[in-house]
């Protein structure tokens, strides 16, 4: 390996398992000592068991890395909170987080219950802003104090956040409000020397291989396309200090493929420089719309 992140310390939450796994895995490869954060919950959230951050930390350490286990749930401000304290006061600094907890409740729109949404929006898109709000104020104060840091978050959206997917409605908002949140971040933390940017990745974890089990499957011989660990690379590098000047970026990644994503772009307009009628607007929005690009399908559609 190259250390890339040699003298690093890195976050990764959800990494008990799949994506997250890897991510941590590949960190402590490069020479980041990392803080293993999972809360052990089952695949619909319910549950804690210390144990999968705990082996993951146990394994970085059986290879010759430098690694903690946090078991606290990072939707909460004293989870979130307790997760930074665990990455300073064991190693004296922060200087990456990679935000990817999460886990499904897959319902139709018509079966989908409140608690439900909530508790998809809880883990995704508030488990992406605790943690993300207690680093940025840890390297602001770092930034104040003359100690400016080469600071980087990796926020985890998903192909259903930019494109919708059939049976995952409060998925997909979590995940395209994690897009959202991660712009907002990269604008205002930037100044205090901190990148944010996004992956959207495709890859065989526990959430996908029930969902999309013919897609996800391991592969008899040749590459393995959907294993989480080709996800990893991109990850480690922008959370490096290599990194340097990529910002408000969103990265779709999958089994060799990296895209970068151009999000919402001005397409045909027109402007009639006054208001206009109902009818006339339909009009102009059936020839803009013959004009524009086809969008892509939404996933799962049938």
């Amino acid at each position: 390996m190259s250390g890339l992140c040699s003298e690093r310390v890195a976050i990764v939450t959800g990494a008990g398992r799949g994506l997250g796994r890897a991510h941590a895995l590949a960190l402590a490869a490069e020479g980041a000592k990392v803080v293993v954060n999972d809360l052990g919950a089952g695949l619909d959230g319910t549950g804690t068991e210390a144990g999968p951050a705990r082996l993951v930390a146990d394994e970085i350490v059986a290879r010759g890395g430098q690694a903690v286990a946090h078991g606290g749930d990072v939707a909460t401000t004293e989870g979130a909170a307790s997760l930074i304290r665990t990455a300073v006061e064991t190693y004296g600094r922060l200087d990456t987080l990679v935000n990817n907890a999460g886990f499904l409740r897959d319902r139709m729109l018509v079966n989908l219950d409140e608690d439900d949404w909530d508790a998809v929006m809880r883990v995704h898109l508030k488990g992406h802003f605790l943690p993300l709000k207690h680093a940025a104020a840890h390297w602001r104060a770092e930034a104040k104090a003359g100690r400016a840091p080469a600071a980087r978050v990796v926020n985890t959206s998903s192909g259903a956040g930019l494109s919708g997917s059939v049976g995952q409605g409060n998925y997909s908002a979590a995940k395209a409000g994690i897009i959202g949140l991660t712009l907002v971040a990269a604008a205002e933390m930037g100044h205090y020397g901190v990148l944010v940017n996004a992956v959207a990745p495709a890859a065989r974890t526990r959430m996908t291989e029930a969902t999309f089990a013919e897609t996800m499957a391991a592969p008899d011989t040749g590459f393995d396309a959907m294993a989480p660990e080709n996800v990893s690379p991109l990850v480690v590098w922008l959370g490096s200090a290599a990194s340097d000047g990529v910002t408000g970026r969103v990265f779709e990644v999958s089994g060799g493929r990296i895209t970068v994503m151009e999000g919402w772009r001005p397409g045909p307009t027109a402007d009639k420089g006054a208001r206009w009628s109902p009818s006339e607007a339909g009009e102009a929005a059936r020839r803009l719309l013959a004009e524009a690009a086809t969008p892509e399908p939404v996933y799962g559609a049938r």
